[in-house]
């Protein structure tokens, strides 16, 4: 790095935002509608000295800018921003802030809680004015060098139809992993190791999906209580990667990562946070946005100006009404995936960024219209979590052609379901053949639906049988914290017990949620460790749990139990990528088979006859089976455009706690049915065995069975090894 005393300073460009090293010097553009001038703030190596200050000489189309020819990558800035200071008008400028940059690409240095990076005096009128310097305390924005060689990086390109995604945190994932050296762990780099991607690999996940790695601080209460933030859903800007997930400062290990994913086949996807920021509500820190142009930035109470409309329980939202913030979250999205080479992104409350004017929900929002027309973002997996916390901010099913969504009703039918819950079984009828009655308009595919019973947010599976109320007194709230029903049971002791038939039960409870979400239509999606019985003790809101509660305990694998959940797991990956009918590319409608005489699906009741309406509206019922084909002549088709043949399976759902003797229906074409899966038995596959049509099965209480009629010779068979 050249020296940070430069001699002269040129106008530059309004374009691009942000600090551009073009191989000479580095052009510094920042949008503020509101400002009345701008001083970029250089620093030493250790960041902790103010060596110099540059007044931006020019303002164009609300950006100021200017060229510094002689610094390079590495140097050191922030800005300091001049302009009213007037809450009750929605401005907060204060040139005492040093402020980061909104697209800065790499922070240094370590963000402090003091009262000196408040914008008013803490403890007196909140709209006093500070005067106290906050650079000591706020991290720095680092000039970077943007060439990295890919090497001939090949993006796995999955298709929506073979996508098994695996949710998981960095840090959660390799904290204790004992093939991760400890100078990694918790870093991109652990990620990358070859035992880590090897795992993955052998489970048969198509596609990781990491929680935010965007830069993020621990929020003041949480550091009050000797906690951090662990899920990262608290961003402080939006292109560089947080810090604590880096051993070096550049972007290089991060790549790197995404490279050696890529070379696996694997995809990598994105959780990002755009509908809010780590400045808060009118008594939050100022560290950026607030600092910079308050007004543009945030959305803020018509009534009261001084106040942010809160839509997203985080005590702001911010402004995609505005052109330049709307072009912020785009450039920020564009970036992870033409300069990071990420696969796709999956957005946090998305509903908050397309809402209109008049604040309700709008699908030709300026936001998603413009990804529609992009020519990068619209190649790639975009995931909309369709909900934020404003009023009738529920909006599954409702997001445009081209992304997928979250699924709840899914999560909690299918655990309602299988906890014994009366009245489900019709929904989970829509939920397992891939929510047609959400998802099916204007040309969307069962892919739109994104299948899980857990996330990061709540239970984890083992939780899930093992708990009947949340534990989270650990995270220092008095258990007030995290969603009150979980829809779980413990099926009659409250967390770990040695009780020989409570354990037996868990684990088939397990294999019988697992069952159902690997084969049902749609995209399924995997919490990490769920595979091997990982446990939060019970904590149903882990975000402030950088400790073992929240990291995965890899011992778990010297368990007999837990090797054969995953052995299980990996068994229903290869049978549902072996076979189109869990995979389809269409919904089911009932009908019949063109050549054939058999519809797409039956839905039946325990005695093997077709359901009628009646069937349909009993609240007691808690039994459900149904038979799938996926015979020539329908629309399943290879990507060469050749029919996919496939066999006819039988698929048995009981959560009564009574066994059913069920009568085999007769296949078509005619021929034995050959057991898949029976949850009942340990291990749950790999016994194949053949029955006769017409003949009566024995179907457990709790079990979740499938057979399969004229199994195509070349599908994988499960339990066949790794």
């Amino acid at each position: 790095m050249t020296s940070a005393r430069p001699t002269c300073v040129w106008p530059g460009d309004p374009f691009p935002l942000g600090a551009k090293w073009n191989g000479r010097g580095v052009n510094f553009a920042l949008f503020s509608q509101n400002a009345e001038r701008v001083e970029l703030c250089l620093f030493d190596l250790s960041g902790e000295r103010e060596v110099n200050r540059i007044e931006l000489p020019e303002y164009t189309d609300d950006v100021w800018h200017g060229y510094v020819p002689e610094i390079a990558p590495g140097q050191l800035y922030g800005y300091r921003v001049y302009g009213r200071y007037a809450p009750d008008r929605g401005h907060r400028f204060n040139h005492h802030k040093l402020l980061i940059d909104p697209y800065a690409r790499m922070l240094s240095g370590r963000f402090q809680w003091n009262d000196a990076i408040f914008g008013y005096e803490v403890g007196k009128d909140p709209l006093s004015f500070d005067t106290r310097d906050s650079a000591p305390f706020v991290p720095k924005c680092r000039v970077i060098d943007p060439t990295f060689d890919w090497l001939g990086d090949q993006r796995p390109r999955r298709s929506w139809y073979e996508t098994v995604i695996y949710e998981l945190n960095v840090r959660g994932f390799t904290m204790r992993h004992p093939e991760v050296s400890e100078t990694l762990r918790g870093r991109f780099a652990g990620l990358a190791e070859p035992a880590v991607i090897r795992y993955l690999r052998g489970l048969g996940v198509t596609t990781v999906e990491i929680m935010p790695v965007q830069a993020f601080i621990d929020e003041l209460p949480l550091v009050e209580r000797g906690l951090r933030n662990f899920w990262g859903y608290n961003p402080l800007t939006f292109f560089a990667p947080e810090t604590r997930y880096l051993a070096a400062p550049n972007l290089d290990e991060l790549r790197t990562m995404v490279r050696r994913f890529h070379d696996a086949g694997i995809e990598v996807l994105l959780d990002m946070v755009f509908n809010h920021t780590a400045e808060g509500g009118a008594l939050g820190p100022t560290l950026s946005f607030r600092g910079i142009d308050n007004a543009s930035y945030y959305r803020l109470d018509p009534d009261d100006l001084r106040h942010y409309r809160d839509l997203t329980g985080c005590e702001n939202t911010v402004d995609l009404h505005h052109p330049r913030v709307t072009q912020l979250v785009l450039d920020a999205m564009r970036y992870w995936v033409e300069e990071i080479h990420i696969d796709g992104l999956r957005i946090d409350l998305a509903a908050a960024l397309a809402r209109g004017a008049d604040e309700t929900f709008d699908r030709h929002s300026g936001f998603l219209d413009a990804i529609l027309q992009d020519p990068v973002l619209a190649k790639v997996k975009l995931i909309a979590e369709p909900w934020d916390m404003g009023d009738r901010g529920y909006r599954l099913g409702q997001f445009p052609p081209g992304w997928a969504e979250w699924n709840d009703r899914y999560r909690d039918v299918v655990r309602r379901f299988w906890r014994g819950d009366d009245g489900m079984v019709a929904e989970l009828a829509s939920r397992l053949s891939g929510s047609r009655d959400i998802f099916e308009e204007r040309g969307r595919r069962p892919w739109a639906s994104v299948n899980y019973i857990t996330s990061h947010d709540g239970f984890t599976l083992e939780d899930l049988v093992s708990f009947r109320e949340k534990h989270n007194d650990a995270n220092g709230q008095g258990n007030h914290d995290g969603r009150a029903e979980n829809y779980s049971a413990n099926y009659g002791i409250e967390g770990p017990t040695v009780d020989a038939g409570i354990c037996k039960l868990r684990r088939r409870q397990k294999r019988n949620m697992l069952a159902t979400l690997l084969l049902s239509v749609g995209t399924p999606m995997l919490l990490a460790g769920d595979e091997i019985g990982r446990s939060q003790k019970g904590n149903n809101n882990a975000y402030c749990q950088d400790t073992e509660i929240s990291w995965i305990d890899w011992s778990l694998f010297d368990k007999e139990e837990e090797r054969e959940l995953r052995d299980f797991v990996r068994a229903l990956i290869r049978l549902r990528s072996g076979h189109v009918v869990f995979r389809r590319r269409h919904f089911f409608h009932g009908q019949a088979i063109p050549g054939a005489a058999v519809k797409d699906i039956v839905w039946l009741g325990p005695s093997g006859v077709e359901k009628n309406d009646q069937d349909w509206r009993d609240p007691h019922s808690r039994f459900l089976s149904y038979v799938v084909s996926g015979q020539a002549g329908t629309k399943h088709r290879s990507v060469s455009g050749e029919p996919e043949h496939d066999g006819t399976f039988l698929v048995i759902l009981n959560a009564d706690d009574k066994t059913v003797r069920y009568p085999l229906p007769s296949p078509s074409p005619a021929g034995p049915w050959m057991r898949l899966i029976d949850t009942a038995n340990e291990p749950s596959t790999g016994d194949e065995g053949s029955f006769a049509a017409d003949s009566f099965y024995a179907v457990a209480p709790m079990s979740f069975v499938m057979f399969c009629c004229r199994l195509r010779a070349s599908s994988v068979q499960p339990g066949s090894g790794a």
